[in-house]
């Protein structure tokens, strides 16, 4: 869990980054915020590392996004800190204003009206091979590898995630290749994630019905940049369906849990070297449709972030 310790130590490196890396990459080329905070698009993390550091320069990040769909918000911030250009160490906090999870309390919970679900996350990314700036004139991509601890405080609404054989924290995997085309202003993205969390683990991890494996979900990101300042792009995230098979188990309306691919498009603007805004249209699908009518979550995400 994050408490204020560890964050006012992060904030610590943050300001003594600053002093430390004299923003050595060119604009956007290291990516925004994900909301899970390691450094990529906005749903997903590049292999590039967080921060303007380059390889014998230590940066930091911090930033705050808020994503607005249907029937959910979710707030997101935290901070970084790249460590030359190879190590990149991140912890994020999400705070998801849940409201319509009371629909559950016709089946015997308790849960509290505006219940919110808070999911802290540690990660680690690591460079592993190539460079997306120098061998920018290449095909060899840079590929780094992560790993992203979440432990999801559900309060009241924890009871249901139990219920349904899922569990409140667990560790994803992932390997990660970008490839920047630099002088066609082109960046492209794949990640490869092994992954139990429901709803990215907002909803817990794994679920009962055997489904307590992990599940290697690709993720794709391409953008291009419009000028030096300003890139558009679009991500397409794949998920994992846990707690659909045992919502069907439950006097519950027919794929009642179902959960489905994240995808966005999206604009970032740098005005300067040290801050950069996001704006994107969201496309969660469906989160518990169960709960909400039906209705697929859709909506607009909005980040900023501040660089050393």
């Amino acid at each position: 869990m994050l408490n204020k310790t560890t964050i006012v130590a992060m904030l610590g490196l943050l300001i003594s980054a600053g002093a430390y890396a004299d923003t050595g990459k060119l604009l956007l080329t290291g990516g925004v915020s994900s909301i899970d905070g390691a450094a990529g698009g906005g749903l997903t993390p590049w292999a590039v590392i967080g921060s303007n550091a380059t390889a014998d320069q230590i940066g930091a990040t911090a930033h705050f996004s808020r994503a607005i769909v249907n029937d959910y918000s979710l707030n997101t911030y935290g901070v970084a800190v790249g460590i030359l250009d190879r190590v990149e160490v991140s912890l994020a906090r999400q705070d998801f204003n849940a409201s319509p999870v009371v629909g559950v309390n016709g089946l015997g919970f308790m849960v509290s009206n505006n219940q919110h679900i808070r999911m802290d996350i540690l990660g680690v990314k690591v460079k592993v091979a190539g460079d997306a700036i120098l061998d920018s004139d290449t095909l060899m991509p840079q590929i780094s590898v992560g790993m992203e601890y979440k432990h999801t405080d559900a309060g009241s609404f924890a009871p249901v995630i139990t219920a349904l054989g899922a569990r409140n924290s667990d560790t994803d995997f992932y390997v990660t290749a970008t490839k920047l085309f630099l002088s066609q202003g082109i960046l492209v993205n794949t990640t490869l994630r092994a992954t139990r969390g429901n709803q990215n683990g907002l909803l817990g991890f794994g679920g009962a019905l055997g489904e307590n494996n992990y599940k290697f979900e690709p993720e794709v990101s391409v953008a291009y940049l419009l000028s030096r300042k300003v890139v558009i792009g679009a991500e397409y995230r794949f998920k994992p369906n846990n707690l659909e098979r045992v919502g069907n188990t439950l006097p519950l309306p027919k794929n009642g849990l179902r959960e489905e691919d994240w995808k966005d498009i999206f604009i970032a603007y740098a005005p300067t070297k040290n801050v950069s805004f996001t704006l994107a249209y969201i496309d969660l699908g469906h989160i518990a449709p169960v709960l909400v009518n039906n209705r697929k979550q859709t909506g607009v995400f909005l980040s900023s972030q501040l660089a050393f």
